[in-house]
C-alpha cells in the first residue's frame, strides 16, 4: 500500500473512532491516487474482523461497476456487476454487489432490504453524484440508512450547486458558511510531492474565429480575448467546428507531442474529449488522416464502450475519443495526452477530465492536455493544486446583506441565460484559425513573444519537450527555452532606438506588434487574476508603477515587453 492508504486505514480504524463517528468516513483522495485500493483493503479488513457480512458497491456508471468487480477480484473479494434492485437475489459466490446510482433511486426501497438483512459496508464512489438530483440523493439514503458502514470516497468533493451530499459531513468555516469535512484528505499537491501522480503540462491554443448568426450578421472574435460570455461560448464552439481550421491543427499538435512521448513511453495513449457524437466520430476521422491509424471511438448509447474502453487500455493504440464515457473514475493509465473538444466547462468537470491523464506509472511520466484559450479553463488549469470543499450556501452577515439569499436565488437561475442570446441567435460556423498561446504548469505561464503559428519552431520548443522528466526539470527546461528563444529573437529583431529601420517593419510594429504584445499583456495579467484574485484593474496598476510608463493602450511595444517579463518574473517567483 502506498503511504496515504496506511495513513487513511490507520485513522479508519482507530479506536479512538466509536458509535456513529465509526460509521461514515469520507475518503477524499485526488484522482489517480488510487481510492478503490484503499477502500477494498478497508474492506477486506472488515470482512476479516466479522465487522460486515456483504459489500455493496455504488458507481456513477455501469463502466465503473465492472472496473470495481474486476479491482475487487484482485482483491479477492467476489461482486456482482449485473446486479439490480428488480433482481432481488444474487449467486452465493459473491461477497456483494455493484450498482449506479440511477440503479438505487429507481428502487431504493429493494437496496435497503438488502442492506438490513446483513452487517453490510457501503461504499458510496464519487459520492458527490449522490447529490446529481434530488431522487438520486433521497434514494441513497434511504437505502443505505441502516448500512453497518459507509465508506465515502471522491476526487472532486466540490459541486457546482448547493445540493447536500448524503452522509457527509458539513461544519461551518471561518466565514460561517457549511463546508463539506473530510476524515481523511489527500491532495493534487501531496500526490504530486508523492510522485504518485503526473505534473500536467497544459498548452493553450488560441486564434481567430467567425460565425454568422440568425439575422445573418457576421461576427469575428479572438479565442483568449476578453469577452462576453455568450461571445466566449460562440468564438469556443466555432474552434470546435470539426469543418474548421483549428481543431485540425490542435490535433496534429498534440499527434506530434504524443509521437515525442512515445520515444520515451512506447504505449503513451492519447484521449479527445468531444462535445458530442457527431464531433468525435469527426474528430476520430481527422485524427485517422492525421496519424495513419484509426482512433478509438467511445459513445454513451454503445452496448460495447466499456470493451473499447478496457482494449483500448490493455494495448498499445494511439488515440481514443470519447464524448463523456471516459471522464471520471475510468483508469487508463497509459493515458498521457489529451485535447479539451468540449464546451463543458465546469469545475467539476475539468478535476475529472484532467485525472485521467495524472495517474502515474513510473516516475518522470508527464501528462500534457492542448487546451483552448478560454479563460474559465486556464483559470482552472493554474489552480490543480488548490484544494476544494463543498459550500452549502451563504451566510447573511449584515442588514444590508439580507437580499444575498434571493441574489444567490437569481443568480443560479441567470446562470444558464445570456443577454446576448436572441442577438446572436442560431449559430453557424465560418471559419477559424489556431494559434499557439502558451504553456501553463505549475501555476506559472510560458510562450513565446508574438504570434507563434502551428507547425513553426517556436511551437515545436514545447511540443518537443521530452516525455520524461521530473518536475524541476521541467520546470528549468521551460525557462530555458522561453528565455533562449527571446534572446535570438531579441537580437534578430530589436530595433536600436536611434534607428527605426526598414519603414515596413515600422508599419508592422505600430499596425499588428502593438496589437500582439497587448493581447500577450491580457491573457498574462487574466492569468495572474485567476492564480491570486487580484482585479485585472490592480494588476496592471501594479505593472505600471513597477515599469513605468503609460496605460498599456497607449504604451509602446519597449514598455508592453517590460511588463510582459515582469509578471512572468512574478509567476515564476512564486512558483519557486
Amino acid at each position: 500500500m502506498r503511504a496515504w492508504q496506511q495513513q487513511a486505514m490507520e485513522k479508519y480504524f482507530d479506536p479512538a473512532r466509536e458509535g456513529r463517528a465509526a460509521r461514515d468516513f469520507l475518503a477524499v483522495a485526488t484522482p489517480g491516487a488510487g481510492k478503490t485500493t484503499f477502500a477494498l483493503s478497508v474492506a477486506a479488513e472488515l470482512l476479516g474482523r466479522r465487522i460486515v457480512d456483504r459489500i455493496i458497491v455504488v458507481a456513477p456508471t455501469d463502466h465503473l461497476k465492472t472496473q470495481w468487480a474486476e479491482a475487487s477480484a484482485r482483491a479477492g473479494i467476489p461482486i456482482d456487476p449485473s446486479f439490480s434492485a428488480g433482481k432481488g437475489r444474487t449467486s452465493q459466490d459473491y461477497v456483494g454487489v455493484a450498482v449506479t446510482y440511477a440503479g438505487v433511486a429507481v428502487n431504493p426501497l429493494a437496496m435497503r432490504i438488502r442492506t438490513e438483512r446483513f452487517k453490510t459496508l457501503v461504499i458510496l464512489d464519487e459520492v458527490h453524484h449522490a447529490g446529481d438530483a434530488l431522487s438520486w440523493g433521497e434514494g441513497v439514503r434511504e437505502a443505505f440508512e441502516p448500512a453497518a458502514r459507509r465508506l465515502c470516497l471522491t476526487g472532486t468533493p466540490f459541486r457546482s450547486d448547493v445540493n447536500p451530499i448524503p452522509f457527509v459531513t458539513y461544519e461551518p468555516g471561518p466565514d460561517g458558511i457549511p463546508r463539506s469535512a473530510a476524515d481523511y484528505t489527500y491532495g493534487y499537491s501531496h500526490a504530486l510531492s508523492d510522485h504518485v501522480v503526473r505534473p500536467v503540462l497544459f498548452l493553450a491554443y488560441s486564434g481567430e474565429m467567425s460565425w454568422r448568426t440568425r439575422a445573418g450578421d457576421e461576427v469575428a472574435a479572438r479565442l483568449g480575448e476578453p469577452l462576453t460570455k455568450d461571445l466566449t461560448n460562440q468564438a469556443l464552439r466555432t474552434a470546435l467546428d470539426p469543418a474548421g481550421s483549428w481543431i485540425p491543427s490542435v490535433l496534429a499538435a498534440a499527434d506530434k507531442r504524443l509521437s515525442e512521448v512515445r520515444r520515451h513511453v512506447p504505449d503513451a495513449g492519447g484521449l479527445v474529449i468531444a462535445t458530442d457524437q457527431d464531433s468525435a466520430r469527426a474528430y476520430a476521422k481527422t485524427l485517422r488522416q492525421i496519424s495513419g491509424e484509426a482512433a478509438t471511438v467511445v459513445l454513451s448509447d454503445d452496448p460495447g464502450s466499456s470493451k473499447k474502453i478496457s482494449a483500448f487500455s490493455e494495448g498499445d493504440s494511439r488515440w481514443m475519443v470519447a464524448v463523456r464515457m471516459v471522464s471520471e473514475g475510468v483508469d487508463v493509465p497509459r493515458l498521457a495526452v489529451g485535447v479539451w473538444a468540449t464546451t463543458t466547462s465546469t469545475p467539476l468537470f475539468f478535476a475529472q477530465a484532467v485525472g485521467r491523464f495524472v495517474r502515474a506509472r513510473t516516475r518522470g511520466e508527464v501528462a500534457s492536455v492542448f487546451l483552448p484559450s478560454v479563460p474559465t479553463l486556464l483559470g482552472f488549469a493554474s489552480e490543480m493544486e488548490v484544494e476544494r470543499d463543498h459550500v452549502l450556501g451563504r451566510r447573511v452577515t449584515s442588514e444590508d446583506d439580507i437580499f444575498a439569499a434571493e441574489n444567490d436565488l437569481l443568480a443560479q437561475a441567470q446562470a444558464g441565460e445570456g443577454a446576448s442570446d436572441d442577438l446572436l441567435g442560431s449559430f453557424e460556423a465560418i471559419g477559424s484559425e489556431a494559434r499557439f498561446d502558451h504553456v501553463l504548469y505549475d501555476g506559472a505561464q510560458f510562450g513565446h513573444e508574438g504570434e507563434v503559428h502551428v507547425g513553426s519552431e517556436e511551437e515545436m520548443d514545447f511540443l518537443g519537450i521530452p516525455g520524461l522528466l521530473e518536475p524541476g526539470q521541467m520546470r528549468d527546461l521551460l525557462r530555458q527555452r522561453q528565455a533562449d528563444r527571446a534572446r535570438s529573437q531579441g537580437r534578430a529583431q530589436k530595433p536600436s532606438p536611434t534607428d527605426p529601420g526598414d519603414p515596413a517593419i515600422q508599419e508592422v510594429a505600430t499596425h499588428e506588434q502593438l496589437a500582439v504584445l497587448r493581447r500577450e499583456l491580457n491573457g498574462l495579467v487574466g492569468a495572474w487574476h485567476h492564480r491570486t484574485g487580484q482585479p485585472h484593474g490592480v494588476v496592471h496598476a501594479a505593472l505600471r508603477k513597477e515599469c513605468g510608463g503609460p496605460a498599456a493602450a497607449i504604451a509602446n511595444a519597449e514598455q508592453l515587453r517590460q511588463r510582459i517579463d515582469r509578471v512572468r518574473e512574478w509567476a515564476a517567483r512564486k512558483s519557486s
